[in-house]
């Protein structure tokens, strides 16, 4: 694909783009506004902004694809993973903000689709495509870690969580986009490399959340809501299975899985308070993470410029575990 990589990229940058000025105004007049979480008082000013913005992307993603899907078989997986999960979170949009119904869809619920998708994109891989469920171990000069039939339900656990991750890290103006295009460009480097031939639609991704952060940098014109941050997450998740790397999410997406631990050891000091003290108590101020920060004093936009660099910096030492593939 050579120099032509970047046809893709803007491609999609220019469906994103364009697309913008058309859906915003129209999930405007939808009313289909954001509701803010109280203990935020500098968030409530949001409260009404448009979301399920990440119809933005998915259709710019979708868009791009479907171009170089018939020269590039292996997107498909990946864009069945990230569209089927699109779908989840647009209908969990759909019941939240349109609906009005505060729980949307319900948590069982919720899991039942992306347990039935992920099984459906495992089915796939081992049946229809010649990628092994290897998995590259970072800074081992090329070994892989073969877990034989133990890769399958540890794909399920990475899947189902990096795209809960995903969804945790989207709480402020531009910080899921910001991350997950640094995320995206690893994956393209990393597919141009070595002709994997997914380089399509990672490239697609950069250009959608390119295109999606003209309206969602601070002060944010639109949320991508559930629609765009559990389509990503599949898109994350997905891409690094089709090369073989899903461990290095943990490298590249640390920033999903602190979120997602955050959450987690929040949760679970106050249920473990509560039982001991008869009070439940907090470990952070507030979880996820990043709202954390925002109670300790931190701007928005510095809190979000942290998460980027710092991605930046994992995606550097990302490369460094993985240089032998381009060698």
């Amino acid at each position: 694909m050579s120099y032509q990589v970047v046809i893709p990229v803007i491609i999609s940058f220019v469906i994103s783009a364009v697309l913008g000025p058309i859906v915003i105004p129209f999930l405007r007049k939808l009313k289909v506004g954001q509701t803010e979480r109280e203990e935020l008082k500098s968030h409530l000013k949001k409260t009404g902004t448009p979301t399920m913005g990440g119809i933005i992307i998915l259709a710019s993603v979708i868009l791009t694809s479907l171009i170089y899907v018939k020269d590039y078989p292996k997107i498909i997986p990946i864009l069945f993973v990230t569209v089927g999960f699109g779908i989840v979170g647009f209908l969990d949009d759909y019941l939240k903000v349109v609906l009005k119904r505060s729980d949307g869809l319900l948590a069982w619920q919720k899991m039942i689709c992306q347990i039935v998708i992920t099984a459906i994109f495992v089915f796939y891989i081992l049946k229809f495509t010649d990628v092994s469920l290897t998995m590259l171990i970072p800074f081992s000069g090329g070994k892989y870690l073969n877990l034989g039939v133990l890769a399958i339900p540890v794909m399920f656990l990475a899947v189902i969580g990096t795209v809960n991750g995903v969804n945790f890290t989207d709480g402020l103006d531009g910080l899921a986009s910001s991350v997950t295009v640094l995320v995206a460009t690893f994956f393209t480097v990393v597919a141009v490399g070595t002709h994997s031939g997914i380089e399509p639609i990672t490239c697609a991704v950069v250009g959608a959340l390119m295109g999606f952060l003209l309206f969602n940098v601070y002060p944010a014109k639109v949320f991508m809501g559930d629609t765009g941050s559990l389509a990503l997450g599949g898109f994350v998740a997905s891409a690094a299975f089709i090369l073989k790397m899903p461990i290095f999410i943990v490298i590249v997406g640390f920033i999903y899985l602190w979120e997602s631990i955050s959450v987690m050891l929040q949760v679970g000091w106050f249920k473990l308070t509560k039982r001991k003290y008869g009070e439940g108590r907090r470990l952070f101020k507030m979880a996820p993470f990043h709202h954390h920060l925002e109670k300790c004093g931190w701007k928005e936009t510095k809190v979000v410029t942290l998460f980027y660099v710092a991605t930046a910096l994992l995606c550097l030492i990302g490369f460094l575990g993985c240089k032998y593939m381009f060698l």
